[in-house]
């Protein structure tokens, strides 16, 4: 790790730890049709926005449980892959726009590759998701994020990095995790789909830098 990655990590890492971190707090899933379309946020109030959001990341990360977390506030034991691509629904309100969430979480099995590269194109952000307990879902990060450019996704697509299970005894350390997400001019979250810890601040957070992102012919 070079010294000035290791600088920036820790950098962020202290200013992480001075603010206050929220725990899951959601409405439930609803089942609908797909939709995108970001929009100009100066429209706020006049029709609801619709985005689509992708997750990421190696199978047993936790990508699942995430959402389910932030969709209906549950956390589901029993770890039960995901074939192909799941789907769901969440409204919800941000900065006083009506906002529809179309969530697509897609299986991080090598099986379904050319099932989730359907899926990249026009998307409105993602979560990128490793498991801090298993170092091999870390690694394999790069190529999540190779896979979805070449597949469709904006360069400058808005993605945060998930840092998932840290209710456990970790292997990869926050400062890794940080080094990669610096690197990458990403942010990263420690997030907990069990206690449900930083999972409503990720998933805000990152609809807030979309509907703030400047409309694409703006």
């Amino acid at each position: 790790m070079s010294s000035r990655g290791r600088a920036a990590a820790d950098a962020v890492i202290a200013s992480r730890r001075r603010s206050s971190r929220g725990s899951g707090n959601a409405i439930g899933k609803q089942s609908g049709s797909g939709a995108h379309g970001v929009g100009d946020p100066s429209d706020a109030g006049k029709k609801q926005l619709r985005i689509k959001i992708l997750t990421m990341g190696d199978a047993g990360t936790g990508k699942s449980c995430l959402v389910k977390r932030y969709c209906e506030e549950r956390f589901v034991s029993k770890y039960i892959s995901t074939i192909g691509i799941d789907y769901g629904v969440k409204p919800t309100t941000l900065k006083g726009r009506d906002v529809r969430v179309n969530f697509w979480d897609m299986s991080g099995n090598e099986a379904f590759f050319e099932v989730r590269n359907e899926f990249y194109k026009d998307c409105s952000g993602a979560i990128l998701v490793y498991d801090v307990t298993n170092k091999k879902s870390f690694d394999a990060l790069p190529g999540w994020l190779e896979e979805a450019r070449k597949y469709g996704a904006a360069h400058d697509m808005p993605i945060i990095v998930c840092a998932n299970k840290v209710d456990k005894r970790r292997v990869v350390q926050e400062s890794d995790g940080m080094q990669f997400a610096v690197a990458n001019g990403l942010s990263h979250w420690d997030t907990s789909a069990q206690s449900g810890a930083n999972v409503t601040d990720v998933f805000e957070t990152l609809f807030t830098n979309i509907i703030e992102r400047p409309p694409i012919n703006g």
